[in-house]
């Protein structure tokens, strides 16, 4: 757990940070959202004490990030920044190992720890381990960055804008190894971006900030439905509120009861599709009803077109 309290940083005159407090609970990701200039990045960088706050205190898991050295904290936090920040002149094993061998790992368990990483990534250590990062494409680069703040198996990961220079394309695979890895290892991840597509598809819960100050933090269906002020509803986009709605609704979540009837040939959906898939797939088809099916094909219930546009407007 990540303890943000009374955070504030200064420079001159000028307030970074204005006194920000949030709880970050242990084994999720929060995204830290909000315009150039919103103190978010600032905020980021001082749990790993990168800048050092003016005043408040953070503390992981209890204990207070001054009561060490700034680099032995560091060292047990990863970090990920945008463009990846590969050395260019080492191999791919060599930079996900750069903190273990830091911190006198022994040889093969840091084979063993790069291994593990680069499969859970889909990268097989095979054909990687001895590559250099310009033989790789961005999204692979941005996977072996992410390996590499993962090596010394941290339990607070900081992203920094980490998938900003990618294609649309490969950005939402970067976005899915994330939520992966993030269920295989139980990281807690705070991230930052400007993209509140990307922080609402990738947030356990969001915090938006501006001018230094933190508006709202809460789950992202809380600030679709009831944002804080019109600057989180416009940031939320009040004309696409009820999609958005629906892309945070999973369909095993608004499944109704099959209650008795027999399961048809029609439209079958995983209960982990979002309801905005759902939705548009039932509309292609010109269907009415979906099942809703487990990963092994057990029906679990059903959605109609009806139920899935009374979820989407907003208490």
């Amino acid at each position: 757990m990540i303890t943000i309290e009374s955070l504030t940083k200064r420079y001159g005159a000028t307030t970074a940070v204005d006194s920000v407090s949030m709880v970050i609970e242990s084994n999720s990701i929060t995204v830290i959202v909000g315009t150039s200039g919103s103190g978010k990045s600032t905020l980021l960088r001082m749990i790993n004490r990168l800048i050092e706050p003016t005043s408040g205190r953070v503390l992981i898991d209890g204990r207070d990030t001054e009561s060490e050295p700034g680099h032995q904290l560091r060292r047990r936090i990863g970090y990920v920044i945008q463009g990846h920040g590969l050395f260019p002149h080492r191999t791919v094993a060599e930079n996900i190992g750069t903190v273990p061998r830091l911190l006198k790992w022994e040889a093969q368990r840091i084979r063993a720890r790069t291994a593990r990483l680069l499969e859970a990534l889909q990268l097989d250590p095979a054909l990687y381990s001895d590559k250099y990062p310009h033989e790789l494409s961005g999204g692979q680069q941005q996977r072996v960055g992410v390996a590499r703040a993962l090596a010394a198996e941290p339990t607070v990961l900081l992203m920094d804008e980490p998938f900003g220079a990618l294609d649309p394309i490969i950005r939402e695979k970067a976005q899915d190894d994330l939520l992966d890895i993030q269920r295989k290892f139980g990281t807690t991840i705070v991230l930052v971006t400007h993209d509140i597509d990307e922080a609402f598809r990738l947030g356990d819960r969001v915090a938006v900030m501006s001018e230094g100050r933190l508006i709202q933090y809460d789950r992202p269906e809380v600030l679709v439905t009831r944002p804080a002020n019109e600057l989180v509803a416009r940031m939320t986009g009040s004309a696409e509120r009820a999609m958005r709605l629906l892309s945070l609704t999973t369909a095993g979540e608004a499944a109704l009861p099959l209650a008795g009837e027999a399961v048809t040939d029609g439209l079958l959906v995983p209960t982990s599709a979002s309801l905005r898939e759902v939705l548009s797939e039932l509309l292609w088809r010109g269907s009415e009803c979906a099942t809703v099916v487990d990963a092994d094909g057990t029906p679990r219930g059903r959605l109609t077109v009806a139920a899935i546009m009374a979820r989407g407007r907003p208490a």
